[in-house]
């Protein structure tokens, strides 16, 4: 048997088909536009996804020896997509990463109120969110508002076009500020302040639920045979965390890519109390806590292209044999943060530079700041009582053994690199197999199909010394918080 999992991305589909065992048989990629109407904004058509999405399909069902037996997916998360009545679509798709519900966002999080909304949904708002889109639809164009009679998000409108099921998942629908995330349920009370019904809402499943069989006729198209199960997928990071292994109680993966993000599995619903991490629900039929910090592995590009004007990362990191020892810190907020301190004033600093700080003292810096803000996440989680022994990690960032090992040592933890980073399309596949009946569940899946290659264990000399680094970057931000806003 094959499983397909298919990755919506923000600027391109890749298709990833897996077979019983696990293993990788084909990946299709293929690409589509993104449009910027207006500064700030981001959308897409979301017919453009389908018909990549029927091209991909259409070459996988070529390469396909033996029965393909469930479709899945893992999609850009938050995006709002809407249709009306006869199952047009109504506007572009607004994406995760538009900018235009400032006002709304402003109008839930202090008219509604924070805690209002973290009571109702676990989580507070975000302009990258799907209820402050509706608003702003609502707001702006009434005329297209009127007309909705179907509300969802980028993965679930191609699991609509290949099953007719309308349906989405725990884990992507917990970005919406829509779910009640603890009761995996509709909130009410948020969808009546967003001025829409249940009735423009999917049927929610879990992750690796089926929710429906691909269409004959569509099956005949594309050369598929017409029995695919479909499944119901994840929000993009729920899915790549199941392709790493990232699953059950305390698990952790740490993503090193333009941005960052540490997300941690646990069986129980948590949120702490100042709504620093995301709380979502997981797709492995728990929850997860995710931190999202804006520049991560970006900070290091930043630093070796446009200010050292070099390519070469490699050989900046030869000479540093300083760990735990440097004077020099920064703060990687290049483009404002998200997690722990949602601040978009906050800005990139460096501080404690003197007469003797050598090039190798800032590219350390550098590595260790963006180390040091992804532990301000991992904290925010351990004082909810959740234990963190190890994490995953992946990324770009992941190729650097300094990097690695920093990770290591400021966090404490063990770091385990998999055998394959294949994102959110494997995780999705994999999901898609447990929906079919190959794998019990998804926790057992992944301890089947997911290897380790290489494992990086914490010095107990360094992290001493870099929990007394710890302790004073922490005191930074707070230091600097009102300055960012007279310099913004």
């Amino acid at each position: 048997m094959y499983y397909i999992g298919v990755d919506l991305g923000t600027s391109a589909l890749k298709l990833v088909m897996m077979n019983s065992k696990g293993e990788l048989v084909k990946t299709v990629s293929k690409e589509y536009p993104l449009y910027f109407p207006r500064s700030g904004w981001s959308e897409q058509n979301p017919t453009d996804w389908f018909l990549v999405v029927k091209e991909g399909l259409k070459e996988l069902a070529v390469c396909a020896d033996e029965k393909i037996a469930g479709i899945s997916f893992g999609g850009q998360m938050h995006g709002l997509v809407i249709l009306d009545k006869d199952d047009n679509v109504l506007r572009p798709a607004i994406l995760w990463n538009d900018g235009r519900s400032t006002e709304e966002t402003d109008y839930l999080n202090n008219v509604i109120g924070k805690e209002k909304l973290s009571k109702l949904t676990a989580n507070i708002a975000f302009a990258g969110f799907t209820a402050p889109k509706i608003l702003w639809v609502k707001n702006n164009e009434p005329e297209i508002f009127a007309k909705i009679s179907k509300i969802m998000l980028p993965k679930d409108y191609i699991s609509y076009m290949l099953s007719g099921s309308f349906s989405t998942d725990y884990s992507d629908a917990s970005g919406m500020l829509l779910l009640d995330v603890k009761n995996k349920k509709w909130s009410k009370e948020m969808i009546d302040i967003c001025g829409i019904c249940e009735a423009m809402l999917p049927k929610l499943y879990e992750s690796y639920e089926v929710v429906g069989a691909i269409k004959p006729e569509l099956a005949k198209e594309l050369g598929l045979n017409n029995d695919i199960k479909i499944v119901a997928g994840a929000g993009d990071n729920a899915a790549a965390a199941i392709g790493t292994a990232t699953v059950g109680e305390g698990a952790c993966n740490i993503s090193l890519g333009t941005s960052g993000t540490v997300f941690i599995s646990s069986k129980n619903f948590g949120v702490d109390s100042f709504n620093a991490l995301h709380s979502f629900a997981h797709a492995d039929g728990n929850y997860h806590l995710m931190g999202c910090m804006l520049s991560a592995a970006s900070c290091n590009k930043w630093w070796m292209e446009e200010i050292l004007k070099t390519k070469d990362f490699a050989k900046e990191q030869e000479n540093i044999d300083n760990l735990g020892e440097n004077n020099v810190f920064f703060l990687p907020y290049l483009m404002g943060e998200r997690s722990p301190h949602n601040d978009p004033d906050a800005a990139g600093t460096f501080i404690g530079m003197r007469m003797d700080t050598k090039r190798e003292d800032m590219t350390l810096a550098i590595f260790e700041g963006v180390t040091f803000a992804l532990r301000d996440s991992l904290e925010v989680a351990r004082s909810l009582g959740i234990k963190i022994e190890k994490t995953m990690i992946c990324g770009g960032g992941a190729k650097s053994p300094l990097w690695k090992r920093l990770v290591s040592n400021i966090l404490n933890v063990e770091v385990e690199v998999p055998v394959s980073e294949e994102g959110p399309g494997f995780g999705a596949a994999i999901l898609a197999a447990v929906g079919c009946g190959e794998y019990e569940n998804v926790e057992k899946a992944t301890k089947s199909i997911i290897k380790i290659k290489e494992k990086i264990k914490p010095e107990a000399d360094l992290v001493v010394k870099y929990e007394v680094k710890y302790q004073k970057f922490k005191k930074i931000y707070p230091a600097l918080k009102d300055v960012f806003k007279e310099i913004r």
